[in-house]
């Protein structure tokens, strides 16, 4: 019994050893598995940590990225904005230069007038007082001519008359002779005008210097590069272009003949690109023509609108700006169109400003008066009128439409601007070197001009002005009388027609000036 009672405490207190083991068991691997989800949580929260700093990281990389270009594109529009307001403070400093001088010139002007208004006055009553003398002395003489010629006051005034009606009858001899020439020599100016604007807007054999375009070649190899097998590159050219490709014998040279300036252009620089890219076949011809027109396209629009802004004009319908950029490529006697067009505009804000007319509408008559020579040759009638209808559809006001459509008399004026626009375009055509005369031969004829009036007795001074069409010729009072202007100017207009040769008529002014001067101490 002791035994086993021994053996039962033994029992037990190996179970309760057991049971403490097991437990202690148990307690240490919850510890361990309390530690490692610890251990395994902390992972995670570092994991974590990196992957927001990362993302931070390359959020602000991002956002420093953007604010620079931002910034970038900021600074640039700054850059424009500024340019544009330099421009726009160059204007309108050269704007108030010339309102200004204009200022200055009219005070001058009106200066000069009160002293002449004084002048004239003062000279009013002295000349009063001569022409009572003059009557006098008039008078006395014709009593001593009726007794020295014993012929009545009745005879002699008809014998008086008929001179005077010999030399009228010369002079209106001279006159119909003068009015006759000017009738031809208008017609013929006329006639060239029909003839260059025709040949302008449709192309023809005649026409062939004035509507070809050479391209230089480095060697004769690239003409069959050019031409292709079979003639399959000429011919897609051809069709992208509408222009003709002429290759002949000339070395080193390849012709492009096209009667639309716009076109011939497109296909030059294509052709000329062509030849430096080397890759000459169908369809890189088809692409680079393609992108040829569309870079056309936005330069005649981008030269149509700096026209606009040298006439110091608002901007206008986007058509009539293409149709004004595309008068660019086109020629009158090798004058620019456009540049002429942008004359012409100037001039008539000039002249309107004088006249006190709307400076505005005068420069858009001016402006678009040649803008008929813009449309294609399907388009019939006149350049002058065909503009007019053209801006006409586009909104202009009718004004503008008639100044545009009466410069040539093609249809009768409405007030002052169709015959300003006609002043003001034959003025921008006249001038010297704006068209094809030769240089040399218009300063030749205004020397010629002046040695004429300079070897007459009593000629001080003479200027040619109005390029050659007006010869202003200043004598010495005390040497020509006021009688002898009227025969200096007769005679001098004799010798300019027999020795010179010269279109249209050459208008010769005396002026005859007595200046009387006194200095007061």
């Amino acid at each position: 019994m002791i035994l086993l009672a021994n053996i039962i405490m033994q029992s037990a207190g190996y179970f309760l050893a057991g049971a403490v083991l097991c437990y202690l068991l148990i307690w240490w691997r919850q510890t361990s598995a309390k530690k490692a989800e610890a251990i395994q949580a902390q992972t995670i929260l570092e994991n974590a940590r990196r992957d927001a700093e990362a993302l931070v990281r390359e959020a602000r990389l991002a956002a420093n990225e953007e604010a620079l270009k931002i910034r970038e594109q900021t600074e640039q529009s700054f850059v424009a904005r500024r340019q544009e307001r330099a421009e726009l403070e160059r204007r309108l400093s050269e704007r108030e230069a010339l309102i200004n001088t204009q200022l200055e010139g009219v005070l001058q002007v009106e200066r000069g007038l009160r002293e002449q208004k004084d002048a004239l006055k003062k000279k009013s009553e002295i000349l009063e007082t001569q022409q009572q003398e003059l009557d006098r002395l008039t008078e006395l003489r014709r009593e001593q001519l009726q007794a020295l010629s014993h012929l009545t006051q009745a005879e002699a005034r008809a014998q008086f008359l008929k001179e005077i009606e010999q030399e009228a009858s010369h002079d209106a001899g001279n006159l119909a002779r003068h009015i006759v020439e000017a009738a031809r020599t208008q017609a013929e100016e006329k006639a060239r005008q029909i003839i260059s604007v025709a040949i302008q807007r449709y192309a023809g054999e005649h026409t062939f210097e004035t509507t070809t375009a050479t391209i230089a070649l480095q060697g004769e190899d690239i003409k069959g590069r050019i031409i292709g097998r079979d003639g399959r590159n000429i011919r897609a050219f051809e069709a992208a272009t509408g222009i003709t490709v002429l290759i002949d014998d000339t070395p080193n040279a390849v012709v492009l003949s096209g009667f639309d300036p716009v076109r011939r252009e497109i296909a030059r620089e294509s052709m000329t690109r062509l030849i430096l890219d080397g890759r000459i076949h169908p369809t890189r011809i088809e692409e680079v023509v393609a992108k040829v027109t569309q870079e056309m396209d936005e330069t005649i629009v981008k030269l149509g609108e700096d026209a606009v802004a040298k006439a110091g004009l608002a901007p206008m319908h986007p058509e009539i700006i293409k149709l004004l950029g595309r008068l660019h490529f086109r020629r009158s006697y090798s004058q620019n169109i456009l540049n002429h067009s942008v004359e012409v505009a100037h001039l008539m804000g000039l002249m309107a400003a004088e006249l006190g007319l709307d400076t505005t509408t005068a420069k858009r008559a001016g402006l678009l008066h040649d803008i008929g020579k813009a449309v294609n040759h399907e388009v019939e009638g006149p350049h002058a009128v065909v503009g007019a209808d053209l801006i006409k559809r586009y909104g202009e006001p009718d004004p503008v439409v008639n100044g545009v459509a009466s410069h040539h008399n093609d249809v009768p004026p409405i007030g002052p601007w169709g015959i300003l626009v006609s002043a003001a375009d034959a003025i921008s055509a006249s001038r010297p070197g704006a068209r094809s005369e030769n240089m040399a031969t218009y300063i030749k004829r205004v020397e010629d001009l002046e040695k004429i009036a300079l070897s007459f007795k009593g000629v001080e001074k003479c200027f040619a002005v109005q390029a050659g069409r007006e010869l202003r010729v200043l004598v010495n009072p005390d040497e020509v009388t006021d009688d002898q202007a009227y025969s200096l100017a007769r005679n001098i207009a004799l010798k300019i027609e027999n020795d010179l040769q010269y279109p249209g008529q050459i208008r010769v002014t005396v002026v005859r000036e007595t200046r009387c001067v006194e200095v007061a101490k």
